[in-house]
């Protein structure tokens, strides 16, 4: 029996086909991070990699690109809106400039344990600042943790204000944030966070501010002498997929990202903080010197602030910040003996 020509050219192109999309593989998404692989992000970023390889049938890839490969925060930031990148994963600090609503969440000595940060960020405040992504060509799927914010210094112990003037102290790229540490007296500089070890290191700046784990996994320990536990700052990360990148995946591949996003944003949140303990051990054995500044002289910093934080009320817009505000107060009455 003979086949027809056009049947056996079909069948070439059938064949041509299929063992296209198997060479093709997966769809292969990049995620960009500033700090090490080693890091409880860069820890999470691979368990959310095997999620979404899981979740989507083999579809999708995730790439890790750590330490700043891909660039700082605020230019892969950029590159998601622009196109050029699929993902990142940068402090919630880094999206003020696009929307100011996200300076709120990095407010000092606002947030008083992560129980509180999780139900306001997860819930209806948090998914509201997420939602305005879109008009900049980005999505949030996730709040993730960067932690409560600590204080190290290569000059002296900071136990208040008053040890506080002339500190050259690195701080995130937020204007609030920088108003906020020159108004208690340090020589505030911003700094992208790649090359901060390399400007302690060099005495260029005296000190610098992150949670316990990403000063152990950056060895600041090398270039800095003493840790102040202020939990000045709770900081949160927010998982990012450029909107380009989004519209291109089919409908069951979003909701593959999705899933994993969220499962990985618990994992995430576990491994922070069960790193704590243990990061603040090794800083001590390792030589830091340790003081801690109490909740009675947290409140009196605040207070120098106030000035500052009115001003940023009204570029954030009053009716969120009384939302927060009001979403903390539900909170610790409930939890109020």
């Amino acid at each position: 029996m003979q086949t027809s020509p056009w049947f056996r050219l079909a069948a070439a192109l059938c064949l041509a086909a299929s063992c296209g999309i198997a060479a093709a593989g997966p769809r292969v998404l990049r995620l960009g991070i500033g700090l090490p692989a080693a890091s409880v992000q860069g820890q999470a970023v691979q368990d959310f990699a095997e999620r979404v390889a899981r979740y989507s049938g083999g579809s999708l890839a995730i790439e890790l690109h750590a330490g700043g490969q891909l660039g700082n925060d605020l230019s892969m930031v950029g590159a998601l809106r622009a196109g050029t990148l699929e993902m990142s994963c940068p402090d919630s600090a880094t999206l003020a400039g696009l929307e100011p609503g996200f300076s709120a969440i990095n407010y000092p000595f606002t947030f008083f344990s992560e129980t509180e940060a999780d139900a306001v960020l997860d819930g209806s405040w948090g998914k509201q600042l997420l939602s305005r992504l879109p008009a900049h060509q980005l999505l949030g799927l996730a709040y993730w943790e960067n932690g409560f914010r600590h204080l190290t210094n290569s000059r002296r112990p900071l136990l208040g204000v008053a040890d506080f003037a002339g500190v050259r102290m690195r701080t995130m790229q937020n204007p609030m944030l920088v108003e906020s540490f020159r108004k208690l007296g340090f020589d505030a500089v911003p700094m992208p966070f790649p090359q901060v070890y390399d400007a302690l290191r060099e005495q260029r700046v005296d000190g610098q501010e992150n949670p316990l784990p990403t000063i152990v996994a950056s060895r600041f320990y090398e270039v800095q002498r003493y840790l102040t536990l202020s939990r000045h700052v709770y900081s949160a990360h927010v998982l990012l997929v450029g909107k380009k990148a989004w519209d291109a995946l089919d409908a069951a591949q979003q909701t593959a990202l999705q899933r994993a996003a969220g499962e990985s944003r618990d994992f995430e949140r576990r491994l922070s903080r069960d790193s704590n303990e243990r990061a603040l051990a090794e800083l001590k054995q390792r030589g830091m010197q340790v003081t801690v500044i109490a909740r009675p002289d947290a409140e009196r910093i605040r207070n120098r602030l106030r000035d500052v934080l009115e001003k940023y009320h009204h570029e954030i817009g009053p009716a969120l910040v009384i939302e927060m505000y009001v979403q903390l107060g539900r909170l610790r009455t409930a939890s109020a003996p």
